[in-house]
């Protein structure tokens, strides 16, 4: 106990936090850097990589150096083997690759998002089919419940709201009565009325 008082006395001393407490900063040795903005970059460059202008320019530059290596025997800061040359395209991939890599990142981001967007939009599109499909079974119920009146027990054949005509006579406009066939939905809607 003598021990830990101590070093808290000594530390209250030299005007230090307390020890269970986690330090409350550290010193930032590089920059901090927006990492979208740097995604961006990425992607702008490795786009940019990808296109025949980049591929025109970069053989252009390869037989300029070429040349004056070999046309110009007092400029030859490459010889033959062209060593500089190929250090600069080491160091051209080592950077492009992780460059293209971030890119691709940022793409497979844009296509997580994409395909959460179009999962719920599915989802939507689903429940609106599925209601629509409720609604059109429910119509088709009252339609048919009203093509077909309910027949009174005892009645055979009438609507439990007025009077039928019969078979033999026809409706007005030479068709027949869809309550007049004996209940059957069927038999009393086709064709003009024929002569008894």
């Amino acid at each position: 106990m003598t021990i830990s008082a101590s070093r808290t006395t000594d530390r209250r001393g030299l005007g230090t936090e307390r020890l269970d407490l986690p330090v409350s900063g550290r010193v930032a040795l590089l920059p901090r850097v927006d990492r979208e903005t740097v995604s961006r970059s990425a992607e702008t460059i490795a786009r940019f990589l990808g296109t025949g202008r980049y591929l025109t320019i970069q053989t252009g530059i390869v037989i300029v150096w070429i040349a004056l290596n070999i046309a110009l025997p007092l400029m030859r800061w490459d010889p033959y083997p062209f060593i500089l040359l190929n250090l600069a395209f080491s160091t051209q991939a080592a950077y492009a690759a992780p460059l293209i890599l971030l890119a691709q990142n940022r793409q497979d981001d844009r296509d997580r998002a994409s395909l959460t967007e179009d999962r719920a939009v599915a989802g939507r599109m689903r429940e609106n089919t599925e209601f629509l499909t409720r609604e059109v079974a429910a119509l088709r119920l009252a339609q048919s419940e009203a093509a077909t009146p309910p027949v009174r027990p005892g009645g055979a054949g009438r609507p439990a709201g007025g009077t039928a005509r019969r078979s033999h006579q026809p409706a007005p406009g030479g068709r027949r009565d869809p309550a007049s066939a004996a209940g059957h939905p069927s038999l009393g809607r086709i064709g003009p009325a024929r002569p008894a």
